[in-house]
C-alpha cells in the first residue's frame, strides 16, 4: 500500500515537473528569428477588426480563457467537430463563443508572412492580449512557443468555470489549473469588456430556488439592478438578447467591473461569489475605489501570463496547424 502511495506521489510530481518544464520553454522572443513580424501582423488584423466591430474584443479574450481551461492553451477550442467526435466549440458552454472566423483570418495573414511557423494557440494568445490593450487595458509581453493540440472533446468542457458557480466550485476549477484565488478575482476582471446572453444569468431573476413566483430571485443581487435586468430579459426562455457585463463601459477595459460587483451588480452568480470570501472581497472593494488601476493592470497581465502557460505543448509535442479549425 505504501509503495503504491509512493508511486502516485512520484507520478504527480512528474506531471507537475513536466508542466513547469513546458511553460518554462515559452519565450517572449520565440519567433525573433523565424517570424519577427508575427505580433505586427496580428495587431494589424486586430486594429482592422475592432475598428469595425469593437464589441469583438470581449469574445476574443473569452475564447483564450476557454482554450486554456480545457487541455491547456493548445488551440483545441478552435477545432471543428469531425465524424463521430463532437469538439469543444460545439459543447454547450462554447456555443456562445464568437470570433472563430476572425481567428482564421489572422492565422491566414500569419501563414502568408511565415508559413508553417506560428501555432494557432500562440495566435489566440496574442489576439487576447491585443483585445485587452486595444480596449484601453494593459499591455504585456506574451511568452510564445505553444504548439497546437490534435484533440478536442466536447465533454471535457466541464472543466470550464460556469457563470452559476459558487466560490468553492470556482476555487476548485481554478486550482485544477494551478491558478489561485488571486488569479480568480483578477481574471474575473476580464468581465469589464463584453456582453452575455440572458440565459447565462436569468435564473437569478426568475425561479431562483424553484418556487416559480415573481419574488423567487437571487437575494445577493441588487434589487434595482435585478429590475433593470428583468426589463432586458423578460423570461427564462430568452436565448437571444445580449446584456453588457459592465454597463456603461463594456467596450473599455477599466475598473467598472469591480465597482459593479461591490454594489451587488455583478451579472453572474460567479461574480457575486467574489464577495463571499474575505480575500477576494477585499480585492474587489480595493479596486472598486478606482484609485489603483495601474495595480490591477499589472495583476491582470501577470495572471494572463500565468494562465497562458497552463498545460502548454512545446518542443516536438503537437503540431503547427495550417488552418486553426482542422488538424494537419
Amino acid at each position: 500500500m505504501e509503495s503504491r502511495r509512493g508511486l502516485i506521489v512520484l507520478l504527480l510530481s512528474a506531471l507537475a515537473a513536466a508542466s513547469a518544464s513546458a511553460s518554462a520553454q515559452l519565450d517572449e522572443k520565440f519567433y525573433s528569428q523565424s517570424c519577427p513580424s508575427v505580433e505586427d501582423v496580428v495587431r494589424k488584423e486586430m486594429v482592422r477588426a475592432l475598428s469595425v466591430a469593437p464589441s469583438l474584443a470581449g469574445p476574443l479574450l473569452r475564447m483564450h480563457f476557454h482554450d486554456c481551461f480545457v487541455r491547456g492553451c493548445d488551440g483545441s477550442v478552435l477545432l471543428d467537430s469531425i465524424g463521430n467526435n463532437t469538439a469543444e466549440k460545439d459543447a454547450k458552454p462554447n456555443l456562445t463563443l464568437r470570433g472563430f472566423g476572425f481567428i482564421e483570418t489572422v492565422k491566414a495573414a500569419v501563414e502568408k508572412a511565415c508559413p508553417d511557423t506560428v501555432s494557432c494557440a500562440d495566435v489566440l494568445a496574442l489576439v487576447a492580449r491585443d483585445a485587452v490593450w486595444l480596449s484601453k487595458g494593459p499591455f504585456w509581453s506574451v511568452p510564445l512557443g505553444r504548439r497546437d493540440g490534435r484533440v478536442s472533446i466536447s465533454n471535457e468542457t466541464d472543466q470550464l468555470p460556469p457563470p452559476t458557480a459558487n466560490f468553492t466550485e470556482l476555487t476548485q476549477l481554478f486550482g485544477a489549473k494551478n491558478l489561485d484565488i488571486k488569479d480568480l478575482v483578477v481574471l474575473s476582471g476580464g468581465h469589464t469588456i463584453g456582453t452575455s446572453h440572458c440565459f447565462s444569468f436569468s435564473d437569478r431573476l426568475y425561479n431562483f430556488t424553484g418556487l416559480d413566483n415573481a419574488h423567487d430571485i437571487d437575494p445577493t443581487l441588487s434589487l434595482q439592478y435585478m429590475s433593470r435586468l428583468r426589463t432586458k430579459c423578460p423570461s427564462l426562455d430568452d436565448n437571444t438578447t445580449l446584456v453588457e457585463m459592465d454597463p456603461g463601459s463594456f467596450r473599455t477595459f477599466d475598473l467598472g467591473y469591480y465597482r459593479n460587483v461591490a454594489k451587488r451588480r455583478g451579472l453572474f452568480h460567479s461574480d457575486g461569489a467574489l464577495l463571499t470570501d474575505a480575500f477576494t472581497r477585499a480585492y474587489v472593494l480595493r479596486h472598486a475605489s478606482g484609485a489603483y488601476q495601474e495595480e490591477f493592470f499589472a495583476d491582470f497581465a501577470a495572471s494572463m501570463v500565468k494562465m497562458g502557460s497552463v498545460d502548454v505543448l512545446t518542443g516536438s509535442q503537437g503540431e503547427i496547424r495550417k488552418k486553426c479549425s482542422v488538424v494537419n
